[in-house]
């Protein structure tokens, strides 16, 4: 009910920049929480940087600083913007929903994710 779209991975030098788009799609109401997450080969997926529907983000310690989520409610649409970038930030880079609401009235219990996009920050 809820289709995930992420967007704008690929290959960058190091220091170098990308921006990750996630749009939302569906028959829902609203959408409360969107945020990153990323797996790097053999490893588990962490949270890389979350953001609520009024705009409140947290971010991973590791990407602090360099990177920035953002989001338009009207358009459904989550970004995160990947600044001074290093080989340790590669990784497929998953959208997450949560707290979605098919009705004003009524939150869905469970999590919605894409189907990632591939990061690789490499000379």
């Amino acid at each position: 009910q809820v289709q995930l779209v992420e967007s704008g991975g690929g290959l960058v030098q190091p220091g170098g920049s990308l921006r990750l788009s996630c749009a939302a799609s569906g028959r829902f109401f609203s959408i409360n929480g969107m945020g990153w997450y990323r797996q790097a080969p053999g490893k588990q997926r962490d949270l890389v940087a979350t953001i609520t529907s009024g705009g409140i983000t947290d971010y991973a310690d590791s990407v602090r600083g360099r990177f920035t989520i953002s989001r338009d409610n009207a358009k459904n649409t989550v970004y995160l913007q990947m600044n001074s970038l290093k080989p340790e930030d590669t990784a497929v880079y998953y959208c997450k929903a949560d707290g979605v609401r098919f009705y004003s009235w009524s939150t869905i219990d469970h999590e919605y994710w894409g189907q990632g996009t591939q990061v690789i920050v490499s000379t």
